[in-house]
């Protein structure tokens, strides 16, 4: 029987324009689970070590934060973006209007 590796989208965001369609895909989710995991997938991709250190939190707090069952504040998703190069750019959401009055 053939063993299988499991498959780690982070060893193939290898370069900052992957790393950013990555973000940029998991944003348009509209899923803050989806966000966090492609934070954490960009994170192993740059280094865990590096980027709590950026960050300015412990790489124990970073894996803690960025767990499934983690759930950190927003000055820490703050935070590591930074580490990681990013910033939050509030976007106005567009709403089809024309569907909402029809209903």
């Amino acid at each position: 029987m053939e063993k299988l590796t499991k498959f780690d989208v982070a060893e193939y965001l290898d370069a900052d324009e992957l790393q950013t369609l990555y973000l940029d895909e998991a944003a348009k989710e509209n899923d803050p689970a989806a966000l966090i995991k492609a934070i954490d997938t960009v994170a192993r991709a740059k280094g865990m070590t590096k980027t709590a250190k950026e960050a300015g939190i412990s790489r124990e707090g970073l894996y803690k934060a960025l767990s499934p069952n983690g759930n950190p504040s927003f000055a820490t998703v703050w935070k590591i973006l930074n580490a990681l190069g990013y910033t939050i750019v509030p976007t106005r959401i567009t709403k089809n209007t024309e569907a909402l009055t029809q209903n």
